[in-house]
């Protein structure tokens, strides 16, 4: 495979290690459309598109012109009266009709981490519950039947934020990663085709290391039913074995599997309409993912996304308006050609996509820096795709921007509505290691932007 769209052995057998501690790799239990055709339920997928940092909402989908909050940026109208967005997301603004802004989001964690986190799960990080990431508690729900694809992959996220917990659900529960910024806060070289590299090498290993590792399972087998006879109820090894031999499936099974990564098989047009970055590249490669069946992708705009190698792309403390202007470029290109391009394979239908960061950014303009800093208090996010009605708006903020004036939604709310969208129930409960049932999402669907 080209050197843009490859899969690593190393990589792989990496993610199996993390996994046994609860860190990474997916339980391989998507289901393919053939297999799905007697429940629409299960033929549902998500993309998040997670904005690493924390997205100014003036700056995006929620401008205040005329106001000084408002900073330089003008507003343009968008294919829905009254919706405007900034200039610099002119392709967003043609797909309004099919986004549904939520204006009015209310959080209260202000720390990197720890907002990742809650927005992840819907939870704030305290407690000695592990709570799952809202990819793994809907890739379970929507996920069935065997497959040599992962149910949840997550693509080039920014790992010291371990944004794919699987939590109490386990490791048969975590995303498959990939991407340059998948292990490492360090830039990668850029391929020669110009093309961010969303994988790693030799996914399939050579016929002589088959050979070899085909003893080794053996060995390893044995071993592993001798413990496991001897400690019937050890759950965490009964676990390990099966993501192991997941894995070991993915990376020696078909060529189906393994060309669902390979970016080179798409036009030129198409990957520079998505845009060359790992943004927009990543969107791509959700797409090809949903397209053969794999329940929840999170694609991240993090690292070589912005031009100053701040690996929190979003984080604008200092120079906000030329980041967020070229910021704005990356996203309008993945995510409008993300639309269009389900639209036109009839997969936005089935498809419900989530944009959102961990927060978003303050009215008041800083002096001296020309930044924004951390906003919990009035934010937004957008709904696009399966079961959302585009074209609304819920939520209003106040002309400043501090506060929320109609409409104030909480992180359990969000989660909720993207659940009720892909047709899984926000009250369904999985069970923590403490017995302690424990639902999807606490809080409400918000039934204006449902369709």
């Amino acid at each position: 495979m080209p050197s843009s769209s490859r899969f690593s052995r190393r990589q792989a057998l990496r993610t199996l290690a993390l996994s046994a501690a609860g860190c990474s790799v997916s339980r391989f239990l998507p289901a393919f459309a053939a297999d799905l055709a007697a429940d629409p339920t299960r033929r549902r997928h998500c993309i998040l598109l997670w904005m690493t940092g924390g997205p100014s909402q003036i700056d995006t989908f929620d401008m205040k012109p005329g106001h000084a909050n408002g900073g330089p940026f003008k507003e343009i109208a968008t294919a829905v009266p009254g919706m405007r967005f900034s200039e610099h997301l002119p392709q967003l603004a043609k797909h309004a009709d099919s986004l549904a802004i939520l204006r009015g989001l209310s959080t209260k964690e202000g720390d990197h981490g720890r907002a990742t986190e809650l927005m992840h799960t819907g939870q704030l990080p305290m407690g000695p519950i592990r709570y799952p990431t809202v990819g793994s508690a809907l890739s379970k729900a929507l996920a069935r039947g065997e497959s040599d694809l992962p149910s949840f992959v997550s693509v080039n996220p920014f790992v010291p934020y371990n944004v794919g917990s699987p939590g109490f659900l386990g490791a048969a529960h975590a995303p498959l990663t990939v991407g340059s910024q998948a292990y490492s806060s360090q830039q990668q070289q850029q391929p020669a085709d110009g093309y961010a590299a969303l994988t790693v090498d030799d996914a399939q290993p050579r016929p002589t290391y088959l050979a070899r590792q085909q003893t080794r399972l053996e060995l390893w087998r044995g071993l592993e039913d001798r413990f496991l006879a001897e400690h019937p109820h050890a759950a965490a090894a009964a676990a390990h074995r099966t993501v192991y031999e997941r894995a070991i499936r993915f990376m020696t099974g078909s060529e189906r599997a393994l060309e669902a990564f390979d970016l080179s098989q798409e036009p030129d047009a198409l990957r520079q309409a998505y845009g060359r970055g790992s943004f927009g590249q990543g969107c791509l490669l959700a797409r090809r993912l949903v397209e053969r069946g794999v329940a929840f992708v999170e694609v991240a705009m993090t690292g070589g996304d912005n031009n100053n190698n701040n690996f929190l792309t979003w984080d604008t403390h200092q120079d906000n308006f030329n980041q967020v202007q070229n910021l704005s470029a990356k996203l309008d290109a993945g995510f409008a050609t993300l639309l269009a391009d389900l639209k036109q394979r009839g997969l936005l239908e089935s498809t419900t996509i989530l944009w959102m960061g961990e927060f978003g950014r303050t009215p008041v303009i800083t002096a001296g820096s020309n930044g924004r800093e951390h906003f919990t208090d009035a934010w937004s996010a957008v709904l696009a795709g399966g079961g959302i009605q585009g074209g609304a708006v819920h939520g209003r903020t106040s002309r400043d921007g501090r506060t929320v004036e109609d409409g104030r939604i909480e992180v359990g709310d969000l989660l909720a509505t993207l659940a009720a969208a892909v047709g899984v129930k926000p009250d369904t409960e999985n069970l923590s290691e403490m017995g302690r049932p424990i639902k999807i999402a606490e809080g409400q669907p918000v039934a204006a932007v449902l369709a």
